[in-house]
Formats: C-alpha cells, structure tokens, sequence
C-alpha cells in the first residue's frame, strides 16, 4: 500500500492536523506559563516570551527579504494594537499562577463575544440580534463561572476577564492593519513593541530563570509563535465555522492537563459556564455562515 503525504490530504483534514499543533501549542504555553510563575514575575516571563518571538521574526524577515518587509506607516496603531494585546497577555499569564488552567480557557473564550461588540463600535459592523444573544450567552457563561456574590472572585478570574476584554481590542485593531500590513509586518511590531513593555517593569525585580526553567522559557516563547502559525494555516484551509469549533478542544484538553500534572478538578459552575460561552459562539458561528 503506497502512503499518502499529508499534501494529498483532504483540505479539512488537513486543517484539523494544523489544528492539532494549535492545541499542543497552547497547551504548552500554558504548563510553560505555569511552571516559570514559580519563580519569574509575570512581566519577566512576558519579555522573554518577546525576545525569542523578536529573534526567531527577525530571522524570517531577514531571509525573506531584509528589513524592507517590515516597514509600515501605521506604527500608532500598532502600538495602540499591542499595548491592548499586551495587557492581555499579562492578565492571560497572572491568572495561569492562581487559578485552574480549564477556567483560564474557558474565561478566554469570551475573546470573540467581545469583539462582536468592539467591532460594531470602532468599525460600525452591524450588531445583528444573533450576535447579542451571542454575547448575552456569554456574558451568563462568565457570570456563572465567576458566581459573584456566592464566594470570593479570585482577583487572578477578573485578570483573565480583563485579558479577554484586552485580546478582543487586539482584534478588533488587527482587522484594520491587516488592509495594509503583512502579517509577519503585525507579528515583528508585535514582538518589537512588547519587547520593552516587559523589559522595564520585570527589572524592579530581576532575576534569571533556573536552569530547569530555561527549557521553559524557550516552550513559551516558541508555542506562542507555533500557535498563531498553525491557526493560521489551518484557516487557510477550511473555513471558520470548521476550524473555530476545533479549537474548543482546547477546553478538555487543558482540563485534562491540568488533571493530570496539577490535580485541577471541573467544577459544575466552570462546566455549565464554559458551556454556555461557547453555545455563543456556535450561534454566531451559524448565523455567519449562512
């Protein structure tokens, strides 16, 4: 029997098999995340997640072209872009060090909720009835998730609420750049800009990692590049409504890491919650489709 390449692969299953990376990808970079908490800051590790992503983009521009490729007219927004994707990097890594990692993603997925909002109100697209009642699932998933007034909200929940609200501006701006920029133009002023925005804060208490936690530091700062590449690919293999579904896996699969490594266990409040969100979602999914 003659093996198949993956190239002869049918374009969806090719998509899932990029998807796949995606989810390994984050699920990395969330152990990773976990792990350097132990003994980095959150600003530390958010600057070495930048020099490597810095190294390995400007490598690529390097061999693609040289530093002509990265120029652009439009550096205000993209420092207006990363100072909002910073902010929820920052929030997405504090609450990695204090909460379950399933309630983490589970928070995270309330991403494209918000940014139906943010982009009727900074780019006048139509807040049609499906996508308020998408938000509105979403905003109850949250609710019951965080039970405010049953028990304490863990300030760390609310970061990673925050962080969400910050990805979904970061979004929201990357559908403006995208009109002019190439995409290796948006990651190179991503990592440049964030660069500093880690270095100077992490210096109020600086420190090197381990040894055992460079091997981290390397997972972090690749998997986060790994991720948006192989989303990337996989979206332009199939469209959204297939692949933005297959990345809800990631919901079992952190839960299933955070099990096993870390003893984590699935609340009801966090399963009726994260099932509520992406009920969202799927709606929206839907509607855009047809």
């Amino acid at each position: 029997m003659t093996a198949i390449s993956v190239s002869q692969w049918h374009p969806a299953l090719r998509a899932a098999f990029w998807m796949a990376g995606a989810l390994l990808s984050f699920s990395a970079m969330a152990v990773g995340g976990r792990e350097l908490a132990a003994e980095l800051t959150t600003f530390q590790i958010l600057f070495f997640r930048s020099l490597i992503g810095l190294s390995v983009i400007g490598a690529l521009a390097l061999q693609q072209g040289g530093v002509n490729r990265l120029q652009t007219q439009r550096l205000p927004l993209h420092v207006a872009r990363n100072l909002a994707h910073f902010g929820g990097q920052y929030g997405w890594f504090y609450g990695l060090a204090f909460i379950p990692l399933a309630e983490v993603f589970a928070i995270e997925f309330t991403v494209p909720l918000w940014t139906a909002l943010l982009a009727a109100a900074l780019l006048r697209e139509r807040l049609t009835r499906v996508r308020m009642m998408a938000v509105a699932l979403g905003v109850m998933g949250t609710l019951v998730i965080l039970r405010p007034g049953v028990g304490i909200v863990h300030p760390a929940a609310l970061a990673v609420l925050l962080a969400a609200f910050g990805y979904a501006t970061a979004h929201t701006l990357t559908k403006k750049l995208v009109a002019t920029e190439a995409p290796l133009t948006i990651l190179f002023y991503m990592t440049l800009i964030q660069l500093p925005l880690g270095l100077f804060p992490a210096l109020a208490d600086w420190r090197l990692p381990s040894p055992g936690g460079w091997p981290w530091v390397i997972a972090v700062g690749v998997s986060a590049l790994t991720a948006h590449y192989c989303m990337a690919r996989a979206l332009r293999l199939a469209d959204a409504s297939v692949v933005v579904p297959l990345d809800f896996l990631r919901l079992p699969l952190i839960a299933l890491v955070g099990a096993l490594f870390y003893g984590e266990t699935v609340t009801w409040s966090l399963a009726i919650g994260s099932l509520l969100i992406l009920a969202g979602i799927v709606i929206n999914l839907r509607a855009e489709r047809q």
